[in-house]
């Protein structure tokens, strides 16, 4: 029986949110400690525990035939491999920083400064598209102390949440790329991969489409249906069902996460009661 050989990082909070999105796609693994190579129990797929910045080379050669990874480590090192589906974690961006202590006003600032960096590829095609020339330190690892110990005067890395360069005194000046964890599939793989890697795409936009809606229900008194429902962004149209309760009626509907807070204040000051908002498993649309 064909497979579909699919790569994931091999430690870390890349590695856990990968494993878990695949088992909200009903794909059951059989991974034990330190195990570099496993089977899924209930799905044609093999899931390989790689090095994140091997997995472009490892694409590029067709040894695994998808991958889930940063997509700022696929602009890197595999800028011809194509993305299939954005997956929504593991969520930074790459950016340039200098010493709090620094004035730094426009990226020309940068111009004969000397940058460590884990990603000299993209540092680089950003300064030639600004113009600038600056000298690259490659390091790999933590890149942040550069400055401190006179090897650079600026670095460049990922940025989450921005406390690792808070620590290290340093500021967050230029904003290279917004990046997110990707599904990259290799250019060869063959037919039956790709059947297979359509069947995972249909569960995956499932998942995610659950993970951006919350399900909401509410109460709500008849002649202040039709405002309400106004309101409603549903999938086609709410569900509106009547209450035992004479000229009451339950609506029934689909809301974004990022809207639904605005939306649930407005519908509460049309007269909306007993609100009740739940995750939701799966979406199929």
């Amino acid at each position: 029986m064909e497979t579909i050989k699919v790569a994931v990082q091999k430690s870390g909070r890349l590695n856990e949110d990968s494993l878990q999105i695949l088992k909200d796609c009903g794909i059951s693994i059989d991974n034990g400690q330190d195990q570099l190579r496993a089977s899924a129990r209930n799905f044609p797929m093999e899931v390989f525990y790689l090095r994140n910045g091997d997995i472009p080379q490892y694409l590029i050669d067709g040894v695994v035939d998808i991958a889930i990874l940063g997509e700022n480590v696929l602009i890197e090192k595999g800028t011809d491999i194509p993305v299939v589906e954005k997956l929504g974690f593991s969520k930074c961006r790459v950016s340039i920083a200098v010493p709090k202590n620094v004035d730094y006003n426009v990226v020309s600032d940068l111009e004969g400064k000397r940058i460590a960096t884990s990603y000299p590829n993209t540092v680089q095609r950003y300064l030639q598209d600004k113009g600038v020339q600056a000298e690259l330190h490659i390091i790999n690892g933590s890149v942040e102390i550069a400055p401190n110990i006179g090897l650079a005067d600026a670095v460049c890395d990922i940025v989450s949440s921005g406390s690792t360069l808070f620590k290290n005194n340093l500021k967050e000046v230029e904003i290279i790329l917004h990046s997110e964890a990707v599904l990259a599939v290799s250019p060869k793989a063959g037919p039956e991969q790709r059947k297979i890697l359509e069947q995972l795409r249909f569960r995956l936009r499932s998942v995610l489409e659950a993970r951006n809606n919350r399900y909401v229900l509410m109460n709500a008194p008849n002649d202040r249906l039709e405002a309400i429902i106004a309101l409603l962004p549903g999938m086609r149209s709410p569900t509106v069902l009547p209450l035992a309760e004479r000229d009451w009626s339950s609506i029934h509907t689909v809301i974004n996460k990022d809207r639904f807070w605005e939306v649930l204040d407005q519908v509460k000051r049309e007269g909306a009661e007993g609100i009740l908002v739940c995750p939701i498993e799966k979406m199929i649309l």
